[in-house]
């Protein structure tokens, strides 16, 4: 096994804190507020960009590009849609107590794991087993309703 699979490998092993120390040690910055494993990515990342070298001049030169178009003011980043905007047959996916979840959006509503829903709190109390914004819990910005619906469960 190389040094940098070892390393890698023992990020594993290592506390939200140790974490936090290891990202100040690497990148000579504070931690982020981020999760331990998003923590845990940006480490591997730089140990690996420190060992086999990190993007291409060519391509830091075309991110710059791209971040400075003209001096234009930077593009923000698309914002989330909402329940409204979700067109029939679109695939909602959420990671939740180690598996992946998927509803599709219906044109009266959402169908998970084969049964129709008027709402996507009611699936998100489904998955969790608890009550949970059904737009929050999918990543969606709130503040819209879902379609009304006129069929029965199943």
């Amino acid at each position: 096994m190389s040094r940098l699979q070892t390393q890698l490998t023992a990020l594993t092993t290592l506390s939200p804190a140790q974490l936090r120390t290891e990202w100040q040690r690497l990148h000579k910055t504070p931690a982020p507020r981020v999760s331990p494993d998003l923590l845990l990515r940006g480490i591997a990342w730089r140990l690996q960009e420190k060992t086999l070298g990190g993007l291409s001049p060519a391509t830091l030169r075309e991110l710059k590009r791209l971040a400075d178009v003209d001096g234009a003011e930077p593009v923000a980043a698309a914002a989330a849609p909402t329940v409204g905007t979700l067109r029939p047959g679109t695939t909602l996916m959420r990671s939740w107590g180690g598996r992946s979840w998927s509803v599709l959006v219906a044109e009266d509503g959402f169908v998970f794991e084969g049964r129709r829903y008027a709402s996507l709190s009611q699936i998100a109390r489904e998955i969790t087993g608890a009550h949970w914004s059904g737009p929050r819990f999918f990543g969606l910005k709130g503040g819209l309703k879902a379609p009304k619906t006129t069929f029965k469960h199943g």
